[in-house]
């Protein structure tokens, strides 16, 4: 069976940049993320979502409204955990499936943006964490998500602090450039392959 090689890092921390250029060496990723966000389309998921909250998050469309979702359990950790609830174990479900298509190869990525604070990596052979500095964080995710500097903040306090991910990580990548951070990548990847 194949090696599960955790990798995660904060909001804007460029851990998507890093699981496209693993996934360009050929070696299998699962964004965990990416995948729930497909759960959350399924008409059983969404009506469980649904019944978490007392204010229609459904849209005309029928999907789910995941800005108003984000919105609501961002401020409020209790509904956060709620629906990490009804979304997690399904993915963990998802992935199991997906780990077993891809177990000749010696090791598979999974990156989850909360990966230490849902436990999972307890379920990962090595961690890879991705980081850089708070300001540089901001800047991206604000450009990216359109959002306040204040919005990002109050994810980010949602998520444990760079220091404690660093310490129960086996390897970081500080990504400033992309050409220093795919080198250092390439030497993880290479010490994964030789162990």
């Amino acid at each position: 069976m194949s090696k599960i090689i955790g990798l995660t890092g904060g909001i804007g921390s460029g851990k998507s940049t890093v699981a496209k250029y693993i996934a360009s060496k050929g070696i299998p990723v699962y964004i965990a993320d990416y995948e729930a966000k497909m759960l959350m389309e399924d008409p059983l998921v969404i009506e469980e979502v649904q019944q978490l909250f007392d204010e229609n998050v459904i849209l005309e469309n029928g999907k789910l409204d995941r800005g108003k979702i984000g919105e609501i359990v961002f401020n409020n950790k209790y509904k956060l955990d709620q629906l990490n609830g009804v979304i997690h174990p399904k993915v963990k479900q998802h992935f199991t499936k997906w780990l077993q298509k891809h177990k000749e190869f010696p090791f598979v990525v999974k990156e989850v943006a909360i990966l230490f604070e849902s436990g999972g990596d307890k379920e990962c052979d090595k961690v890879i964490l991705v980081t850089a500095p708070l300001q540089v964080r901001l800047k991206r995710t604000m450009e990216r998500d359109n959002i306040s500097e204040e919005l990002v903040l109050a994810r980010m306090n949602n998520q444990m602090s760079e220091e404690d991910k660093i310490l129960k990580s086996d390897f970081v990548v500080h990504n400033l450039s992309l050409e220093e951070t795919y080198l250092s990548v390439d030497s993880i990847l290479k010490n994964l392959n030789n162990s």
